[in-house]
């Protein structure tokens, strides 16, 4: 009979001590493992949306939960800006900024933020069209991959959005439907996640929700004034009627059917704009950040690392540093993971101690047999690892169900992670620590046995034999 084949009958002969012995060992290599999976995705997660923003300026209030929102759209905003508020980081000759990219926050579709912006924000991410095209007019939308799956939209669809960030279908919008015109290919990024449309069709929706009902007024009834208004929020002239696209204004004179109805524009027809420069022609509208990024020669310029202290310091806005935040998240997180290592390493500790506790009490029983085994032929060093074997099996099948239990636990964090923020986490990735933790295990599972196997090689075989 082979080595590992008698170990294994030997553990199996007391299946509730060798049962005992393995919950624990596998109880604390999933803590461990457990741990290395979130703490890795969690982090991998927060790098890849880093985008090289080097601030985000928004409201005053939490620079955490401004960095949260705004570039992982896992907190609500602090509050909103007004575009004269931040003018200053709009210029596109702006001597340290390369790009400032403004996002309007507010409602969302099933869960998922809509998003209103430029051009710009999905080229942070280096994140390309699967099928259809970017948005090009107010309420066209260019939707992530997730949400085009999960919420099933498809290009051409539509829908109507709902205020605030929650999926309870309350408090949704009966007016400015968005239509699906682009679907972004997957980049485990948080575009995936977001459905980017024009700032101006956010304002349009809002603007619309707190004014009357365009329905039950002509254009001869409106105010000059509020015409003016709402033709500096879109950037162009009233005649354009873009501003009103999704709302039916019948037998209006002048109104351009052509582009409401999809069909192809003169050639001679102005390309609307929706840049930087469009919202500055609305100052005392309002956004809910910008996501700067310094050119790359100012980076570390002293300017640029004083430019965060003189907005705070100076200004009636508040910026954020992502990479400090961060850091302080990380700090805070780790006291937790180092709680959860520590207690899963005195779990392992114990088991190995039951382990060796285990195997020392089963010699008393077996001095006979191992006694035996030497009359038949068996040598003092074969004893010896027969029972380290013994030791290095618990080790290993406590391993294998940790594991096992560790990325079973990962699929149900992942689970309520993807339902509550959209975040897709994997069971299936394994990490290089994990084969490090194998070896640790072994180790432990050797430890634990040496001082029995040497026991065993040093069994008396004519002592043992007149005893029993």
């Amino acid at each position: 009979m082979s080595t590992l084949k008698l170990a294994w009958k030997n553990l199996t002969n007391k299946p509730l001590t060798m049962l005992l012995s393995l919950v624990l060992f596998a109880l604390g290599v999933g803590m461990i493992s457990l741990i290395f999976l979130i703490e890795k995705q969690v982090q991998d997660k927060f790098d890849k949306n880093l985008a090289d923003i080097s601030l985000v300026i928004g409201s005053k209030g939490s620079p955490l939960q401004t960095v949260l929102c705004n570039m992982y759209h896992v907190d609500d905003p602090t509050g909103n800006v007004a575009i004269k508020d931040v003018k200053p980081f709009l210029n596109p000759k702006h001597p340290l900024i390369e790009k400032a990219v403004p996002l309007s926050l507010g409602d969302s579709y099933k869960g998922f933020r809509i998003v209103g912006t430029t051009l710009e924000y999905p080229e942070l991410y280096n994140v390309k069209i699967g099928s259809g095209k970017l948005w090009g007019k107010n309420l066209e939308a260019t939707i992530g991959a997730d949400v085009a799956r999960i919420a099933e939209l498809q290009i051409g669809s539509t829908f109507y959005s709902t205020h605030g960030f929650l999926n309870d279908g309350m408090n949704g919008h009966d007016h400015g439907q968005f239509t699906v015109v682009g679907i972004f290919e997957k980049s485990n990024s948080v575009i995936d996640q977001l459905i980017l449309s024009t700032t101006q069709s956010i304002w349009e929706v809002h603007n619309h929700a707190e004014g009357t009902p365009q329905e039950e007024h002509s254009e001869e009834e409106h105010n000059h004034d509020d015409h003016e208004g709402h033709d500096n929020e879109e950037g162009h002239d009233h005649s354009d009627h873009e501003g009103h696209e999704g709302h039916d204004h019948g037998s209006h004179e002048g109104h351009n059917h052509s582009q409401e109805e999809g069909l192809p524009q003169q050639a001679s027809a102005p390309q609307m704009d929706f840049s930087n420069q469009a919202l500055l022609q609305s100052p005392e509208e309002e956004i809910t950040s910008l996501l700067i990024k310094f050119k790359e020669s100012n980076r570390k310029s002293f300017q640029a690392l004083n430019m965060l202290k003189g907005i705070n310091e100076n200004t009636e806005v508040m910026a954020s540093s992502p990479a400090i935040e961060l850091n302080k998240l990380y700090d805070n997180m780790s006291l937790g993971e180092s709680f959860l290592r520590n207690l899963a390493m005195i779990i392992v500790f114990v088991s190995g101690l039951s382990i060796f506790i285990s195997l020392f009490n089963s010699l008393r029983d077996r001095k006979y047999e191992l006694a035996l085994m030497r009359v038949m032929g068996a040598s003092p060093t074969k004893l010896f690892f027969l029972i380290i074997v013994e030791g290095l099996l618990l080790a290993v099948i406590g391993y294998i169900i940790g594991i096992a239990l560790s990325h079973v636990g990962m699929s149900i964090f992942g689970g309520q992670m993807q339902d509550k923020y959209h975040y897709s986490f994997t069971a299936s990735q394994f990490l290089i620590e994990e084969f490090y933790l194998l070896g640790g295990a072994l180790f432990i599972g050797f430890l634990a046995a040496v001082i029995p196997a040497i026991q065993a090689f040093r069994t008396d075989i004519s002592q043992t034999l007149s005893e029993s």
